[in-house]
Parts: structure tokens; C-alpha cells; sequence
């Protein structure tokens, strides 16, 4: 086990939007459900971590199942600490391919770790990290417990968990929202989306997940709904279909998504939740 990159006091400078860092640092480009989620988990981070750190703080962050790296990549060019740990070996390799278009000096700033989200143990101190990201992740594990409290064993004092999951209190929204009364229905008394779409994709209920975070003391501090609207957005739908195809129609839906997803009811209905919780 090795222990994480020592914090600094050094000022980061100024975060860009995911959505520009999804993009190659241009217009937001791609797919409409992912660059919404990114965007908005972007946002939402940032507000916590503004309304928790010190100004200027160096964080040492842990991204557990990092995929692209979109938000690993984002935090390091605002001058953060950035370790991933994913064991998918061809996503290493598009991340590290991703890294060596970076200047060196976030280059040095970003270390990728293969290895299972489930031995954070293995690789890791417990207490070595402020911040640990786990997003997308949990719906593609059975067991889902022992993951979370490997993640919250990793977590400093006051540090915070940002998890990502599956709406499971929701699960006919999608279907019905397309006019897919059948899926709709079956969706019913489940936890999981009925379409094609999701196949062998869990869900966590919101309640279940505050409750384990309580009993790991990482008690939930926030939460947050990621795609309350666009979730319903066809299979491979890209930001130029949107109404208009403009940036500013697109600024006009992450708005409307930003002030849905911290919003009653709205955020319960959400595709996505964010929960942040608060290592006691």
C-alpha cells in the first residue's frame, strides 16, 4: 500500500466545465445524457467542495472507477492531487492517451492505478484521501456494501464521498417519458429501468444508501437528481440535437437540469443520483 501525494496550500487555478473538458477544451460535443451528467456532477461537486475546503486547498483525490477520466482530468487542471484506480485495461489505456496531450505540469498531477474498485485496501492507506469520487459504479456491482465502505475507509477526516448511482426509486420514468407504457409498467415494483438500454444495471434507493452511509460514518450530507429531463433523450442523441443545436440552447437545458436537480419533487424522479456524504 502506498500512501497518497501529500496536500498542498498552493491556490489551483480557475475549474472549467466538464463539459469543455469532455470536448477537448472546445464547445460541448457528443453524447446529450453524458454531457449532461457530466456537466451536472461537475457543478455539484464544486459546490461542495468550495462549501467544505479552504480556498486554495490542494486536495488529494481518489476517482474509483474513473472510465474516461472527465472529472480525474478536470480536477487536476484546478491544481488537485488526482489518483484513479480502474481495471479496465483499454480505458487505462484512452485515459493515459488522454494525459499525454496535457502539459506536464497536470501530467504530474494525475497517477492511474489498475486494479478493482473493491480493493481500494490493497492499494491505498485508510485516511489518504479528501475527496473520493465513485460514479457509475455501483449499479454494475452486485454487492455493493463492502465497495462503499472501502471507499469511506479511504476518506480523511471531514473528507468527502461523492457517489453516483441508479435512481431506484424511480424506475418507470424513462419508458413512460417515451411512451413505452409496457416498460413502464413492468418497471413497477422494481429497482431497475425496464428498456434494453440498462440491461444488467441495478439501482439504489436513496434511502438505503443514507442509511449505510450513517453505519459507515460517512453520514449524507447532500444530495442531488442528475437528468431529470434528458433522461428520455433517444439512444445517441448528441448535443447538436438539441433544439437549435446552439450553445446557448444547451446552457438553457444544463439550467434547467441544475435548478431540477437540487429541486422538489424533481430531483427524486431524477435517472441519477448524486449523494455526498461527510466522513465524521
Amino acid at each position: 500500500m502506498v500512501p497518497a501525494q501529500a496536500s498542498s496550500t498552493q491556490a489551483p487555478p480557475a475549474q472549467e466545465s466538464s463539459a469543455q473538458a469532455s470536448s477537448g477544451r472546445g464547445g460541448p460535443s457528443g453524447d446529450l445524457r453524458e454531457v449532461v451528467r457530466q456537466e451536472l456532477v461537475a457543478r455539484q461537486l464544486d459546490e461542495q467542495i468550495v462549501g467544505r475546503f479552504p480556498v486554495g486547498r490542494r486536495l488529494r483525490v481518489l476517482d474509483v472507477g474513473m472510465g474516461g477520466g472527465t472529472q480525474a482530468l478536470r480536477l487536476a487542471r484546478a491544481g488537485h492531487q488526482v489518483t484513479g484506480l480502474e481495471r479496465d485495461t483499454e480505458t487505462i489505456s484512452a485515459v493515459r492517451a488522454a494525459l499525454a496531450g496535457e502539459p506536464e505540469g497536470i501530467r504530474e498531477r494525475v497517477r492511474v492505478v489498475e486494479g478493482d474498485g473493491r480493493d481500494t485496501g490493497v492499494h491505498f492507506l485508510p485516511g489518504s484521501f479528501d475527496v473520493v469520487l465513485c460514479h457509475g459504479v455501483l449499479m454494475h456491482v452486485t454487492e455493493p456494501d463492502p465497495l462503499v465502505a472501502g471507499l469511506a475507509r479511504m476518506l480523511a477526516p471531514d473528507g468527502l464521498l461523492s457517489l453516483l448511482v441508479r435512481n431506484g426509486d424511480a424506475p418507470a420514468m424513462r419508458s413512460g417519458l417515451r411512451g413505452d407504457w409496457t416498460g413502464a409498467l413492468a418497471a413497477f415494483g422494481t429497482t431497475c429501468p425496464a428498456d434494453d438500454s440498462d440491461a444488467g444495471v441495478r439501482a439504489d434507493r436513496l434511502a438505503d444508501l443514507t442509511a449505510t452511509l450513517a453505519g459507515l460514518g460517512a453520514p449524507l450530507h447532500t444530495w442531488y437528481g442528475v437528468r431529470v429531463f434528458t433522461d428520455a433523450a433517444v439512444d445517441g442523441s448528441h448535443v447538436a440535437d438539441t433544439p437549435g443545436g446552439r450553445p446557448d440552447d444547451l446552457a438553457a437545458l444544463l439550467a434547467v437540469e441544475e435548478r431540477a436537480g437540487r429541486t422538489d419533487p424533481y430531483r427524486g424522479v431524477a435517472s441519477l443520483l448524486h449523494l455526498c456524504g461527510v466522513r465524521g
